[in-house]
C-alpha cells in the first residue's frame, strides 16, 4: 500500500472502528446484561494479549508498582470508563450523544489541569470549555425536559459522564512513567483490571442476562477482536508514525458518525435543536484542543 495512502487510510479507520463501539454498547442492551457483556470482553482481550506476548516473548512489567500502575489505569480506562457508559446507553443514553460526551475528554482533561494541577488556561480554552459544554446542554436539555416523549433520568446522564471523567483520568495514569511497557503485555494487564471492575459491577447491579442471540455473539466477536485488538494495532500503528494528530483531529467526527450510524442502524433521532448542540459542542471541543 502506498505511504500516502495508509496515511490517510490508517487514521480513518481507526475513528470509524472507535464509533462502532458505542453502537455496541447501544445495541447490547437488550441481549445481554453490560457488565457481564464487558467482563467477558475483557477476559477475551487478556487472554488473547497473553498468547501473543508469550508467543512474541515480550517483556512483562515486574516491579509491583509497575504492575498496579497497569491495573489501575486498564480498571480506569476499560472498566470505570465503560461499566457507566454501556450502563447509561442500555438505560436510553444515545449512542450519538454518548459519543458526544465521549468527545469531551479534552475539555475534562483542561479542567482537571486548572482545577487540580493549577495549570494556566488561556482565554480560549476558557471559551472552547463553555461553548463545549454548552452544546452538550442543548442536545440533553430536550431529553431531560419534564415533558419529554422519551424522558431521559439524570442518572443515566450522570454516569455517561462519570465514565468520560473516570477515561480522563485513566488517561493520565496511563502517562505515568511506570505505565511504560511493551504494548502486548501492558494491555493483557489493563484488560484484567478492566474486567475486575466489570466483574465487581456485574455482581452488585446486573442480572446476567445473556440469550445467544446471533446478534450478540457479532457483538461479541466485533468487540474483541475488531475494537480491541485491530482497533489497538491501528493506533499503534498511528503513534509509531507520529499520526497521533491527525487521529486527534479525525476523533472530533466520532460523534457524529455515530449519531448517523445509530439513525441507520437503531433508528435514533435528533431535533434540529440537538444537531445544533452537537456543531455547538465540537466547535467548543476543537477551539480548546488547538489553543491546548
Amino acid at each position: 500500500m502506498p505511504p500516502l495512502v495508509a496515511r490517510v487510510l490508517f487514521p480513518a479507520l481507526f475513528v470509524w472502528i472507535w464509533s462502532t463501539g458505542f453502537l455496541v454498547g447501544r445495541a447490547v442492551g437488550p441481549h445481554a446484561d453490560s457488565s457481564l457483556f464487558l467482563t467477558l470482553r475483557f477476559l477475551a482481550v487478556a487472554a488473547i494479549f497473553t498468547a501473543i506476548a508469550l508467543a512474541m516473548r515480550a517483556p512483562w512489567p515486574r516491579r509491583p508498582r509497575q504492575i498496579a500502575v497497569h491495573l489501575a489505569a486498564g480498571a480506569l480506562m476499560n472498566g470505570v470508563y465503560l461499566g457507566p457508559s454501556w450502563w447509561a446507553m442500555s438505560h436510553g443514553l444515545p449512542a450519538g450523544v454518548m459519543a458526544l460526551i465521549g468527545a469531551l475528554q479534552p475539555l475534562f482533561t483542561a479542567l482537571i489541569a486548572a482545577l487540580v494541577l493549577g495549570a494556566s488556561l488561556g482565554r480560549t480554552v476558557w471559551t472552547g470549555l463553555a461553548v463545549g459544554f454548552a452544546g452538550v446542554a442543548l442536545v440533553l436539555l430536550p431529553r431531560l425536559a419534564a415533558g419529554a416523549a422519551v424522558p431521559l433520568s439524570p442518572w443515566v446522564v450522570a454516569a455517561g459522564v462519570f465514565g468520560i471523567f473516570s477515561l480522563t483520568v485513566g488517561s493520565m495514569v496511563q502517562k505515568s512513567p511506570d505505565a511504560v511497557a511493551d504494548i502486548r503485555s501492558a494491555s493483557a494487564i489493563q484488560s484484567l483490571g478492566g474486567a475486575a471492575v466489570t466483574a465487581v459491577l456485574a455482581f452488585m447491579i446486573g442480572d446476567f442476562r445473556w440469550d445467544h442471540a446471533p446478534a450478540l455473539w457479532f457483538a461479541f466477536g466485533w468487540s474483541v477482536i475488531v475494537l480491541s485488538l485491530v482497533g489497538t494495532t491501528l493506533l499503534i500503528w498511528l503513534m509509531r508514525r507520529g499520526e497521533a494528530t491527525r487521529t486527534a483531529a479525525l476523533l472530533l467526527l466520532v460523534p457524529p458518525l455515530a449519531a448517523v450510524e445509530s439513525w441507520a442502524l437503531l433508528g435514533e433521532t435528533l431535533t434540529p435543536v440537538q444537531i445544533g448542540g452537537f456543531v455547538l459542542a465540537i466547535a467548543g471541543v476543537a477551539m480548546a484542543r488547538r489553543a491546548r
